[in-house]
């Protein structure tokens, strides 16, 4: 099967323009009807309700027929790669199928439609779905108190963070380091520093699990926890976890599990066996709706009993037969999101652990650990190289090097991802851990069939065949994708996140040119 994407330009080569560039101000857009002379009796007309000062005159959006929308954002979809397109095995993000079952029940109207302040008597049933989801994450982990607020798995960690932080201060400790393994998820160590701690790095050993040297030498009095991902980064279980918990905790710090990676021993391991204290559950990954691009995600973290007192505020609590949300939270860190977090998530992931029940949630973490090891196996076959773990069963990803294919043709791991991308194949993640040298972290998940996994693995053994061959093919790639070779760097530097500070800056630039 090959692959061309589509690719929507004007004569000068821009892509699909933005509606700004495509409408005019004061052409078509829908007509608000004028309000009601019974309305502006009740409540009074707009300048009475509202302070003459903050009344906008315009807005100048662009105006577009209801034809021109529908095909420009169609158009958008068609330059699009999503789960839905094909193959998506980005390591550590899980961006499993989403059954569209799931998408039906988080867009039923009784719930799409629930106002956010809907009084709590009206919102029974959402309630029980959000209580009910954090049982069954209570009966998978172990941990017996959850909140569903945060909005992804970083601000998750944050507020475990943040939770250690507090419960240390109550206990008039004073510590401030957190150890964090380099094969950690790659956003623990910004969340512990965003939460005031000074992290310390510990180094992967030569079979890819933590150096326990290195832990040892790395706790001190000043430690106020360890966070950990397991299976790690590299695809490697911590084996040696409930002796890693017992140091730390006989030094009275606390174990913190980045869920990152749940979904290769859900159903399978409690993180309350592990000696875990709190931790992050990425819903958005492990419990469909895989949020590749930014989001909307969820972050729910669980905890121990010690901790529960310190969860962020409301909580949902059953009282008989009837559920509310509580503040009574003696010691929380307070509200770390508007709501209750991102709702229509949450459901998703309450669907779709009601669908699977729970030989159906130990089957998909076993399928996803057996796709894994078929591929990466076939894959050493082909002669890829698997720095770490060789001679041990992967879990649910694992990682290779091309250092051997740079050196010797000049192909990089970024040249070979985007003739992935040029073969209709979602490129893996890149560049990490870092402990790897051009890495590739390939997580294939549960959701491709044998079909899918062979394909894949034909084409990197194809593409690797080429670098050695004709590089030059490989180093120009991608063709066939709707953008070809873009400035890497370019985002980072330049941030127009809005046609306001698009145009803003434009005008700007042309002022000194």
């Amino acid at each position: 099967m090959g692959f061309s994407q589509a690719r929507w330009f004007f004569e000068d080569g821009l892509l699909e323009p933005t509606p700004f560039e495509i409408g005019r101000i004061g052409e078509g857009g829908v007509r608000v009807a004028e309000p009601e002379e019974e309305l502006i009796e009740a409540v009074g007309s707009l300048e009475e309700v509202i302070p003459k000062e903050l009344i906008r005159k315009e807005l100048k959006l662009p105006g577009l027929s209801e034809p021109e929308v529908a095909r420009h954002f169609n158009r958008l979809a068609q330059m699009n790669y999503g789960v839905d397109s094909g193959s998506y095995w980005l390591g550590s993000c899980t961006m499993k199928y989403t059954p569209k079952l799931v998408m039906r029940v988080a867009d039923h109207p009784s719930i799409r439609n629930l106002h956010p302040y809907a009084p709590e008597e009206l919102a029974q049933g959402l309630l029980r779905m959000l209580h009910e989801l954090q049982e069954m994450l209570s009966v998978i982990t172990g941990l017996p108190n959850y909140t569903l607020q945060p909005a992804a798995g970083a601000q998750g960690e944050l507020v475990g963070a943040l939770m250690i932080r507090k419960r240390l201060g109550d206990l008039g400790e004073r510590r401030d380091e957190m150890v964090i393994p380099e094969t950690a998820h790659g956003s623990n160590f910004a969340s512990a520093a965003m939460a005031g701690f000074k992290v310390i790095r510990v180094p992967p050993s030569s079979d890819g699990t933590i150096d326990m040297n290195a832990l040892k030498e790395a706790i001190s009095e000043r430690t106020a926890g360890m966070m950990i991902t397991n299976p790690n980064t590299l695809g490697i279980f911590e084996d040696r976890v409930l002796e890693i918990a017992e140091i730390l905790h006989a030094n009275g710090s606390y174990l913190y599990y980045d869920g990152a990676n749940l979904n290769a021993i859900m159903g399978w391991v409690r993180l309350s066996d592990m000696g875990v204290d709190v931790a992050h559950l990425n819903i958005h990954k492990t419990f469909s709706a895989p949020h590749g691009g930014g989001g909307p995600g969820a972050g729910a973290v669980g905890t121990t009993d010690e901790l529960r007192d310190y969860l962020p505020v409301p909580v949902i609590v059953k009282e008989g037969n009837k559920y509310r949300l509580s503040y009574d939270v003696p010691r929380s860190i307070g509200k770390v999101r508007t709501f209750y977090g991102n709702v229509g998530v949450l459901v998703k992931a309450w669907a779709y652990l009601k669908m699977l029940g729970s030989d159906g949630v130990r089957e998909s973490a076993a399928i996803a650990v057996m796709n894994a090891n078929y591929v990466r196996k076939k894959l050493m076959e082909c002669g890829f190289d698997v720095p770490y773990g060789r001679g041990r069963p992967c879990k649910h990803e694992f990682v290779i090097s091309l250092a051997k294919l740079r050196k010797e043709t000049g192909v990089r791991a970024l040249d070979f991802a985007k003739a992935l991308i040029d073969r209709g194949l979602h490129p893996p993640t890149m560049y990490f851990p870092q402990v790897v040298q051009e890495c590739l972290m390939i997580e294939p998940t549960e959701s491709d069939s044998l079909r899918e996994l062979d394909k894949y693995v034909e084409t990197m053994r194809e593409i690797m065949k080429t670098a050695y061959e004709r590089p030059e093919e490989i180093l120009n790639s991608p063709k066939n994708a709707a953008v070809t070779r873009v400035d890497d760097s370019l985002a980072n530097k330049v941030l127009w996140l809005s046609w306001k500070v698009y145009e803003k800056q434009k005008s700007q630039e042309e002022l000194y040119r």
